[in-house]
């Protein structure tokens, strides 16, 4: 069961998400919050799998909001950021506050509860318009590693492989199909990348990646 917080000041937009959740078998919708500060409590008291927050909210902003759930101690959540503006600024800033995720909320509801599947079972994305822009931008906006790494070298040929797939924004699926393994073999491989590179999420690599020279910006 994927346990989700909503937190965003619009009780129309909540009650309309709660009422699409109610309707998903794996979904449990386990409160909500109307702006930021509240958000931040309540993340801490539920501990949901997701919180879902949107980026303008009284009191603390969704991005403030989303800064600070991550950096609790012992924290789990994973944050997915709603907004209905698609500003480069908000994505870097979410980005860079820990968020698993930077959505639009013109997205149709299966696509944002598909959104929370990906966050929940530890899996990043960035809204599919706006992907390859937004994290070559941010990547590209960090001043370049003068060298390759060192704890590249603990990556395999294969690793390395599908590190770089990742970084061209392509799912789990694509690299499976592309490299001829089933899907679970690149979950495994994902996540013994992240472990070796100390990295927090797939948006995180692709940051890594373009930020190291592994990828042109």
């Amino acid at each position: 069961m994927i346990r989700v917080l909503l937190a965003d000041d619009h009780a129309m937009f909540r009650s309309g998400m709660r009422a699409v959740l109610d309707t998903q078998a794996d979904f449990e919708c386990v409160g909500e919050a109307a702006d930021g500060r509240e958000a931040v409590t309540r993340a801490a008291a539920l501990r949901p799998d997701v919180a879902v927050l949107d980026v303008r909210m009284p009191k603390l902003d969704g991005l403030a909001a989303t800064e600070a759930i991550m950096s609790a101690p012992g924290n789990d959540t994973r944050v997915l950021v709603l907004t209905t503006y698609d500003s480069d600024e908000y994505v870097y800033r979410a980005l860079r506050a820990g968020a698993s995720g930077f959505l639009l909320k013109s997205l149709a509801p299966e696509e944002l509860v598909s959104a929370m599947r990906v966050a929940a079972r530890g899996d990043a994305l960035i809204d599919p318009t706006v992907t390859r822009r937004l994290v070559s931008a941010f990547a590209t906006s960090i001043e370049p590693a003068a060298a390759e790494p060192a704890e590249l070298e603990r990556l395999t040929s294969r690793e390395r492989e599908v590190l770089l797939l990742v970084a061209d924004a392509s799912s789990n699926a694509e690299i499976a199909a592309h490299l001829h393994v089933g899907e679970e073999t690149v979950k495994t491989h994902v996540s013994r990348i992240l472990a070796k590179l100390g990295l927090r999420d797939r948006v995180h690599a692709v940051v890594y990646a373009y930020r190291n020279g592994l990828v042109g910006g």
